[in-house]
């Protein structure tokens, strides 16, 4: 087993209360399934380092890193208010209706991006090495210049150019199968051809983003709700090819598990076979293009079960190179 899993120390402190979705139980229950299935015992983990605040230039405006970092002083230091989504008094400073910083949402968030960019350092010294990042807050609809639906910095971009700058890489792919468009991502790759980002999201739904896309390195996958498993797996079918004949020297995935049947968030139906197959699918061709070097991050989960057994099943297909 090649797989290393990167935690944050901060991601299960993160909190904005009880009726708020992002919730550290995410990562317990992650955590849960992991043992329960005998992953843990044999993947290799690490706890993720904060991100130095010069890498997050890679993805975001200085003006705009600034603002957050002020933005947290004041959760740590200012008056505690009434929260939107706590029923206790905790001091949150909201960054837009569903994207709040307390006390250690900044730490959290620095552990989150800081993850990736460990995760293509540890793969990228080694052949057949693959990478999961178990941390929140998750990262796809960060903009360049603002945060959003529970994002603040775009760990994926960060770890994509990271990689390209560090290791001098040409081409890295983005795979993201969020059932919500990676709006941030794609806003901030877009035209970047040393990047193909490749997405899949219920549309139309919330952020309303996707397609059209915006340049000609993306490829959108659209799924109407009520799509099931084999339909979505017919829609990204053309993605293997694409990513093959665009030879990436890094995979990359945004891995979103709220297309779930089970998740409240949205109305598509997949189970978790259907995200051991995509994964075991970008496994294969990660072996064919870059020596098996894969980094996955987690994004969207939100009904506790399915996505701790989700994430076990995309573990698992990341760590079987060939078919049976």
């Amino acid at each position: 087993m090649t797989v290393k899993i990167y935690r944050g120390l901060h991601g299960t402190k993160h909190d904005l209360g009880n009726a708020h979705p992002e919730s550290p139980d995410r990562l317990f229950a992650i955590d849960d399934q992991l043992l329960a299935s005998g992953l843990d015992m044999v993947c290799e983990h690490a706890d993720a380092k904060p991100i130095a605040e010069a890498h997050l230039q890679l993805a975001h405006d200085p003006n705009y890193i600034r603002s957050v970092l002020e933005r947290a002083a004041q959760a740590n230091f200012g008056d505690k208010t009434q929260t939107l989504y706590a029923g206790e008094k905790q001091n949150i400073s909201w960054l837009d209706e569903d994207t709040g910083l307390m006390r250690y949402s900044l730490t959290a968030a620095l552990e989150s991006a800081g993850a990736g960019c460990e995760a293509v350092d540890w793969v990228m010294s080694g052949e057949d090495r693959q990478a999961f990042c178990a941390t929140r807050p998750p990262g796809h609809h960060a903009t360049y210049d603002s945060a959003m639906g529970f994002c603040f910095f775009n760990n994926i971009v960060i770890a994509a150019r990271y990689a390209l700058q560090h290791y001098e890489l040409k081409r890295v792919a983005i795979v993201d199968f969020d059932v919500h468009h990676g709006n941030g991502t794609e806003s901030i790759v877009a035209g970047d051809q040393r990047i193909m980002l490749l997405s899949s999201f219920q549309h139309p739904f919330y952020p309303h983003t996707g397609s059209p896309v915006l340049a000609s390195n993306i490829l959108s996958v659209p799924l109407e709700a009520g799509a099931t498993g084999d339909v979505f797996r017919n829609k990204v079918q053309h993605w293997f090819d694409a990513i093959r004949n665009f030879k990436p020297e890094l995979i990359l995935v945004s891995a979103g598990f709220d297309a779930h049947a089970e998740d409240p968030m949205a109305h598509l139906r997949l189970v978790e076979d259907d995200y051991f197959w995509i994964s075991q699918h970008l496994r294969v061709i990660a072996d064919e293009c870059c020596s098996g070097r894969i980094v996955s991050m987690l994004e969207g989960g939100y009904d506790l079960s399915a996505l701790g057994r989700s994430v076990v099943a995309h573990i698992k297909g990341m760590s079987q190179p060939q078919f049976e």
